[in-house]
């Protein structure tokens, strides 16, 4: 759905607290994005009190969907190659999300005691993800969006990217070589680059399809026939990261992997 802005987030074991924990799913509890679904764009978050508001833009209708789930009803969820344990979370809560999106789906959440792992291949054993494509975070440094952005005749937002770790003060593409950095007290390690999707050509304040930015990109961020944008990262601790926090570099790669 459409993402968020916070000043503070707390660092769980599987990401950031709240974040990716919900998932819609199809009859055959396959995961829905807005891969297939771009309309899914125009439903906005809130974190409140009382659970995560959801106001659809367009209808304008809201629903809040409590933190703990309404049902005692668990299931195998698939995203990608994975599968995870998660739990229905309530019949009118799919009503809602059905009327609102005009498709067969269902809300589900990832329980404390539901463990995904990453992949293996980029990651060491022991570290766990949330519902998220693969990894528990995303970075993207501001000046790899200007850099973008000054040679596109408009401008893109940072939202078409969502990442969850935005910072500042370095050159562009910084990301890429990022092997070990801090934030706060939190140890974060760079373990792919990230290839897009189509997700990045969907306006999220229209919910339409364009296309850029893979256009563009794939002229100067290009390998191996996908497009490259961003870092993912795994992390060591937990603790609560905050807005305007110091981003310490403490390793970079010099594998080829992580050059474009």
């Amino acid at each position: 759905m459409g993402g968020i802005e916070v000043d503070s987030a707390l660092v769980t074991d599987r990401g950031f607290q709240y974040d990716r924990r919900w998932m819609l799913v199809d009859e055959n509890n396959v995961f829905i994005s807005q891969r297939e679904v771009p309309q899914m764009a125009l439903m906005k978050i809130k974190i409140t009190a009382a659970g995560l508001e959801v106001y659809h833009q367009p209808k304008s209708s809201t629903i809040t969907i409590p933190f703990k789930p309404q049902t005692e009803k668990f299931t195998t969820v698939f995203i990608w190659d994975d599968n995870c344990i998660a739990q229905y979370v309530g019949h009118e809560t799919d009503k809602w999300f059905q009327e609102m999106l005009g498709i067969k789906c269902r809300l589900v959440f990832m329980p404390d005691s539901s463990f995904r792992p990453t992949d293996y291949k980029y990651t060491p054993h022991g570290h766990v993800t949330s519902l998220s494509d693969g990894y528990p975070f995303l970075v993207i440094g501001q000046a790899s969006l200007d850099e973008l952005n000054s040679r596109l005749p408009e401008p893109l937002s940072m939202n078409r990217f969502r990442p969850n770790i935005v910072f500042t003060g370095a050159e562009p593409f910084a990301e890429d070589q990022m092997k070990e950095l801090t934030i706060g007290n939190i140890l974060f390690k760079g373990v792919k680059l990230c290839a897009r999707c189509p997700i990045t050509t969907i306006d999220q304040g229209t919910g339409e399809r364009q296309k850029e930015p893979l256009k563009l990109l794939s002229t100067f961020r290009k390998r191996d026939n996908k497009v490259y944008f961003g870092q993912n990262l795994i992390h060591e601790g937990i603790g609560a990261i905050t807005r305007g926090d110091e981003l310490r570099i403490i390793e970079r790669h010099d594998d080829e992997r992580f050059f474009i």
